[in-house]
Formats: structure tokens, sequence, C-alpha cells
């Protein structure tokens, strides 16, 4: 999580209004060939509560490592900085594909959805509980 001099449930509070609306965000995947962490920088979108990743058409790296190892880490930056670890979950199903890319390219003002349907990746995240 973040280093903040506040108690946890402010961090809390502070991580849940971050999370409310998207924004640039990094990601760490672990590389499907390597076995390394790969971080890079990304945009995250809250769809009614649910935290998904997305990207132009065309092949992401970033996404072929989550197909391969799901776990992964969300790093929020900016006024509110934690380490979230999380997993991702291929949005695969046609019906829950169109609605979520939908709204994702209503975000992105894009007109392609068609597209974006067939060539776009689409992941949602479960941030991790601490056991």
């Amino acid at each position: 999580m973040s280093n903040h001099s506040v108690a946890p449930r402010a961090v809390d509070e502070r991580i849940t209004r971050a999370l409310s609306r998207g924004h640039t965000i990094d990601i760490t995947t672990t590389g499907r060939r390597t076995g390394l962490a790969r971080r890079i920088e990304t945009v995250f979108h809250n769809i009614d509560g649910r935290i998904v990743l997305s990207g132009l058409p065309g092949p992401r790296s970033w996404y072929a490592n989550l197909l391969a190892d799901p776990h992964m880490t969300f790093h929020l930056k900016g006024a509110v900085q934690a380490d979230l670890p999380a997993t991702a979950r291929p949005i695969l199903e046609p019906d829950e594909r169109r609605a979520v890319m939908a709204r994702v390219a209503s975000n992105w003002r894009r007109n392609d959805l068609e597209v974006m349907l067939r060539r776009s990746p689409l992941v949602e995240l479960t941030f991790d509980t601490a056991k």
C-alpha cells in the first residue's frame, strides 16, 4: 500500500476516491516469457464501480502478460499513491464485452466500437485483500 502518515481508514477513503473515476496509473505485470516485472503507464476506467483496463486496437504486451499470469500491481500515482495487488479477468463474453467496451469507447470519444470489440484488450480488475 502507501506510506501515508495518516490513519489506515483515511488512506482507504483516499484510495476509494482515487478509484472513483479513471485516470493515469502504472501497472506492473510479469513478463510471460522472461518472468521479469514489467511496469507501464496506462489509463483505467471506473464503469459503474468496476475497474477496467483497455487499450487502443492492436496487440498489447501487458494484456498478453495478464493472460499468462493474471496477478499484477495497480499503482496509483499523483495526489494519492498506493501499490494495490490485483487480479485481472479478461472480458470475453460477447454481451458483457460489448456493454463495457461501449463505455470505454465513449470515455475516449471513439466511434469505432466494432473495431475495438475485435482488436482491443479489455480486463476487469479485482483488488486482492490482505490476508
